[in-house]
């Protein structure tokens, strides 16, 4: 993966803090860090404001679905459209975007003109551009390092987040105080234009030009879900994402009502709150390098989900502030442990063509699983109380850590994701149209009898290969009348989606299929292609 334009020569570590080495990252986590301040201060204020508007538990709780919803919805075809488009002019775009939805939100509140409905609406329309952004700014990070330093990158950018998050509420709380409700709205819209800044400065590596046509809008996002459920990789860290989500979105959603209700604060308490779930979230950041040499993805996801349990039961029983904060500076650390070891096990399972495809895909599981969290958590809420709820969703994380083992994540990039470009082009008699198919491949094997069963599990694995790069049906036959005679097929939609097929192979798997050959007797197995015969071609 090409570096950013600053020096390549930045050496590799597992340290945070040496990928701001690397100037366009530098520039753009330092820009990032402004914006996403201005953002905490926005989200601390509307969830304050709605307590106002509306104390209900499930009406408050929809402040938190508001903001999350739009990621379930909308992450997938903004992940297409990533992947699709120049992601520098799309991201740019969509900044503008959220700025003047921004700035149209602080108005309404300064002058008066917000209800609890309107109010879920800017959230989720501020939202929409968010969560059309996400997926291209999780897909930019290996423009701005090198492969070897997406894990220090992963972990700086979440260091960054967290420090916002610590900052943003403490700031939102002091501005209310100083200049009304108002102010953190306005501050937030402003603080976007450092992103659009950072975005119009910065100049991402050229890649090749594409040789092939566009690929279709629909296309594009039913590959992204072939290539996820034949993704081991990416399953598990989705599969790891549900289980998290689902209970830690109980403080998430109740935080509002925890320092309103249960603590009988105010703004300043509310932001205080997280203010310390930033904090917690940066100390523990500090820690993870040491962590992350010590403990496999999969139990510091163990640990974190034990220590928001913990967090969990501390908000249920905390009837003072200080019990409350260190609940959240508990939340805060376990929060950065699981998310920090989740999207880098999804960044390192995804090749390039498919990344803003692929973590569209994670990102839709992780906010729908928030989503579903906080209105759930808020109804429960509605009838058992704020206290009982947030015991109750302790008591289903507890239950989820066991369960989830058996999913392994990926902790290092091993695992060679650059294409390979190891097969030629199809020999062909004439040309055939881009648009023509199905595409039919064939590929015959001659194996010797005593290799038939080691054969046979390395074929299921090229299997799932072809599936994740472009294939939406394979199989493989056994000869009747010839032993050790087998024949692997697999089926495309159309030639070109062939041809992207054979730039979408990694290296990882020409190492697997030159591992399958090995079994061939007789050299280079032998491949046929074959495109669907429409019945009036040959009338």
């Amino acid at each position: 993966m090409a570096p950013s334009s600053a020096s390549p020569s930045a050496p590799p570590t597992s340290s945070p803090w040496q990928v701001f080495g690397y100037r366009a990252f530098a520039v753009i986590w330092t820009a990032t860090v402004v914006s996403d301040t201005g953002t905490w201060m926005y989200n601390a204020a509307s969830g304050w404001l709605m307590t106002r508007l509306n104390p209900a538990a499930l009406i408050v709780s929809l402040v938190q679905v508001a903001n999350t919803l739009p990621l379930f919805l909308l992450a997938l075809p903004a992940g297409a459209l990533a992947d699709m488009r120049d992601k520098r002019r799309f991201l740019i775009t969509l900044e503008i975007w959220g700025t003047l939805g921004s700035a149209v939100l602080a108005a309404c509140v300064s002058f008066g003109w917000i209800n609890a409905a309107a109010l879920l609406l800017f959230t989720f329309l501020i939202g929409v551009g968010a969560a059309l952004s996400t997926p291209a700014w999780q897909a930019i990070v290996s423009d701005l390092v090198p492969r070897e330093q997406l894990h220090a990158a992963i972990t700086a950018n979440s260091t960054g987040f967290n420090v916002s998050r610590a900052l943003g509420p403490a700031l939102g709380g002091a501005c209310i105080a100083a200049w009304g409700m108002g102010a953190p709205f306005w501050l937030n819209a402003l603080s976007n234009l450092a992103v659009v800044a950072a975005l119009i400065w910065w100049r991402p590596p050229r890649r090749a030009a594409a040789t092939l046509p566009a690929e279709r809008f629909g296309n594009a996002m039913v590959l992204a879900l072939r290539h996820a459920r034949y993704n081991r990789t990416l399953r598990a860290a989705l599969a790891r994402a549900v289980a998290f989500f689902l209970f830690a979105g109980a403080y998430w959603a109740l935080l509002p009502l925890i320092a309103r209700t249960q603590l009988a604060g105010g703004p300043a308490l509310y932001g205080v709150l997280l203010g310390a779930i930033g904090a917690g979230a940066v100390a523990a950041a500090l820690a993870l390098p040491r962590l992350q040499q010590r403990l496999s993805p999969g139990r510091l996801v163990a640990l974190g989900s034990l220590g928001t349990v913990c967090s969990l039961a501390l908000y249920g029983i905390a009837r003072a502030a200080p019990m409350a904060v260190l609940a959240s500076l508990l939340a805060g650390a376990s929060w950065i442990a699981v998310l920090s070891s989740l999207n880098t096990s999804a960044q390192l399972a995804l090749p390039e063509w498919v990344r803003g495809r692929g973590l569209a895909v994670y990102m839709a599981v992780v906010y729908g699983t928030l989503t579903i969290s906080s209105s759930a958590w808020g109804i429960v809420a509605e009838h058992l109380g704020v206290s009982p709820t947030l015991l109750a969703a302790g008591l289903v994380g507890l239950i989820s850590i066991p369960l989830t083992r058996r999913w392994r994540l990926r902790a290092t990039a091993t695992i060679d994701q650059s294409p390979s470009m190891h097969w030629p082009t199809p020999l062909t008699l004439h040309d055939i149209d881009a648009e023509r198919g199905p595409v039919l491949v064939t590929v015959e094997y001659r194996i010797a009898p005593h290799d038939r069963a080691a054969f046979v599990l390395l074929l299921e694995r090229l299997g799932r290969a072809r599936r994740r790069s472009g294939a939406y049906a394979w199989s493989m036959f056994e000869d009747t009348a010839q032993e050790g005679r087998i024949l692997e097929t697999f089926l495309i939609d159309s030639w070109v989606e062939h041809l992207r097929q054979h730039q979408r192979m990694t290296s990882a798997d020409r190492h697997l299929q030159e591992s399958v050959q090995r079994f061939n007797q007789g050299g280079t197995p032998r491949v046929t292609h074959l495109v669907a015969l429409e019945p009036h071609a040959s009338a």
